[in-house]
């Protein structure tokens, strides 16, 4: 499994389509975006995004698509100089999947829905991700997009047997492509352990120490993967990923620690071993200072915060 097939997995994606907007203009509606991904479609027509984080408003045609992070503010409208009201209100006003409001002017129409995720998993790819994702339907993958989006598009419309289900399975896909095309779409002069993983120099490396976080890696271990001398190595490492070798080594076995503290009942000295330290000791130590909790207190917070 790749790092970023990793995260997926991690992250425990629970996609909930919740309504089709049918708004008229003047329309206009906020939200304040909670700990959750939503996403937009739009079937028909157009409007504009504004949200923070976005340097100016970003007009919305038929089949554009857009991703809005968790707890950041954001509102659609049909022209900027719209009042806006709160999702709270207007789906307050509806009923079923359905929402109609706004005037008597021209229609749009939206799909919008939200993923629910395990928010430990997400936070390697949560954490790298901009305000508002954006899909890039020009991208050398595009036809796959556009292809998920003429599928949802289609269920929506129809609501044939199953639609719900169909769509949510489809928007778990949506939402993968469109990560995707952004980091295709942006990688170039950017850092990170994503730019990392894109590199053709250490691409392979980085999923070598993400696969095998119990192995006892070293910079000169590390560098050899990459077959590059120990200070190249280094030294590119990290003005391609933003820090030392080892320091990227540590948070992700602190990452893969925690969603196995949090998900699973692996003993701690079991937990230890599997992300590359011999004692428990050693990982408690290590543990505590990136984490700031010992093991066991994060694993005790986790499961309160289940109950």
């Amino acid at each position: 499994m790749d790092p970023i097939e990793d995260v997926f997995s991690a992250m425990r994606i629970e996609s909930a389509l919740y309504a089709r907007l049918e708004a008229k203009a003047p329309w206009g509606i906020s939200f304040l975006n909670g700990p959750h991904i939503r996403f937009f479609l739009v079937l028909r027509g157009n409007c504009w995004l504004t949200a923070e984080g976005l340097e100016k408003p970003l007009e919305l045609t038929e089949n554009d698509c857009f991703i809005v992070r968790s707890d950041v503010r954001f509102a659609l409208r049909d022209d900027l100089q719209s009042p806006v009201k709160s999702c709270t209100e207007i789906f307050g006003e509806g009923s079923g999947d359905t929402i109609a409001f706004g005037g008597d002017g021209m229609p749009t129409d939206i799909v919008a829905g939200r993923f629910a995720f395990n928010t430990t998993g997400g936070e390697p790819l949560i954490s790298v991700l901009p305000p508002v994702v954006h899909a890039d339907m020009g991208g050398t993958r595009a036809h796959l997009l556009h292809a998920t989006l003429q599928l949802i598009k289609m269920e929506t419309l129809e609501q044939g047997m199953g639609a719900r289900l169909v769509v949510n399975r489809l928007a778990d896909v949506l939402f993968m492509q469109a990560v995707r095309a952004h980091f295709n779409s942006c990688l170039k002069g950017t850092t990170g352990w994503i730019a990392g993983l894109s590199d053709r120099r250490l691409g392979a490396t980085i999923c070598a120490m993400h696969g095998n976080l119990e192995k006892a890696w070293t910079v000169e271990s590390l560098a050899a993967s990459a077959g590059m001398s120990r200070s190249a190595f280094a030294q590119y490492f990290r003005g391609i990923v933003g820090i030392p070798p080892l320091d990227h080594l540590t948070n992700w076995r602190m990452y893969r620690a925690r969603c196995l503290l949090g998900n699973s009942d692996l003993a701690l000295a079991r937990i230890a071993e599997r992300v590359g330290y011999e004692t428990d000791g050693a990982f408690n130590r290590a543990f505590k200072r990136v984490v700031g909790l010992t093991p066991g207190e994060y694993r005790r917070r986790q499961i309160g915060r289940q109950r």
